[in-house]
């Protein structure tokens, strides 16, 4: 007898083993499996499809419960930035983290903003809308702010695009105002621009296509930025605006160069 159980034993401690409750996955075990196995997708989709371009070369990735984190540096925010929208893209991503550095050359704030004050005046030159654009910047220890307004949408982007390219900047707020594009609006923008540069003493300001007159229009509302070289010549801009029908306000903002500051 005691031979014929020892022969059944292994029998009966692999019935017992396959059936006890010790080996049975619980829900708990289960779900924990299946998180890492979508987990494991993730990043082999971020991997694969969100960072598989040679400007995230030095960028790691990792996920956690969904939550993908990102490290590693590159060379300009706008890399930073498309990371973070990539990896957005990835099915089952819960969330991002990203602590991408932007690294690149440590330019002083008033440089930098130099710079990308006259590489935003230039940016939509040809496109018929850079007098209608009032954009400012401001930056402190790499971060840039944008603010002012844009004439649309696209000229918004367009000036955020150029500081998030541009190296040396580490962060970009965009607080630009995006003026409403309407067809009485835009009838406005076109009578005070003609009113404004076809005055003989203002149309040296269209030679330079990069530091004209601004003109933002908010529903009928006229607002003036710009450098002008005198007194008068705000003056004139202040009441060519006004002259034109169908304008509610003109606030004249334009600054007269080297015009010392009131206290």
């Amino acid at each position: 007898m005691k031979n014929v159980l020892r022969s059944l034993t292994p029998v009966f401690v692999a019935a017992l083993l396959a059936v006890s409750p010790a080996f049975i996955p619980t829900p708990s075990t289960m779900a924990i499996a299946q998180d890492a196995g979508k987990d494991n997708q993730i990043l082999a989709e971020v991997q694969n499809k969100a960072l598989n371009k040679s400007k995230f070369k030095d960028v790691k990735a990792s996920v956690e419960n969904g939550v993908v984190t990102l490290t590693g540096t590159v060379d300009v925010y706008d890399t930073k930035a498309d990371a973070d929208k990539r990896a957005h893209r990835i099915k089952n991503v819960k969330g991002i983290e990203n602590n991408i550095e932007v690294e690149g050359p440590e330019i002083p704030d008033a440089e930098l903003q130099d710079k990308l004050v006259r590489a935003i005046q230039y940016d939509r030159v040809g496109y018929g809308t850079t007098a209608f654009n009032a954009i400012g910047v401001q930056v402190q220890n790499g971060v840039v702010t944008l603010g002012g307004h844009a004439y649309g949408p696209v000229d918004a982007d367009s000036a955020v695009a150029v500081a998030a390219n541009t190296k040396g900047v580490k962060d970009v707020v965009n607080d630009i105002q995006v003026d409403p594009v309407s067809p009485m609006d835009d009838r406005s923008r076109i009578a005070v621009y003609r009113a404004v540069y076809g005055f003989p003493s203002l149309n040296k300001y269209a030679i330079d296509p990069g530091k004209p007159i601004r003109i933002s229009v908010q529903n009928g509302n006229v607002t003036l930025y710009g450098v002008v070289d005198s007194q008068a010549d705000k003056d004139a801009a202040g009441i060519r605006a006004n002259s034109v029908p169908g304008v509610f306000k003109v606030t004249n903002n334009l600054v007269v160069a080297n015009q010392p500051e009131k206290k």
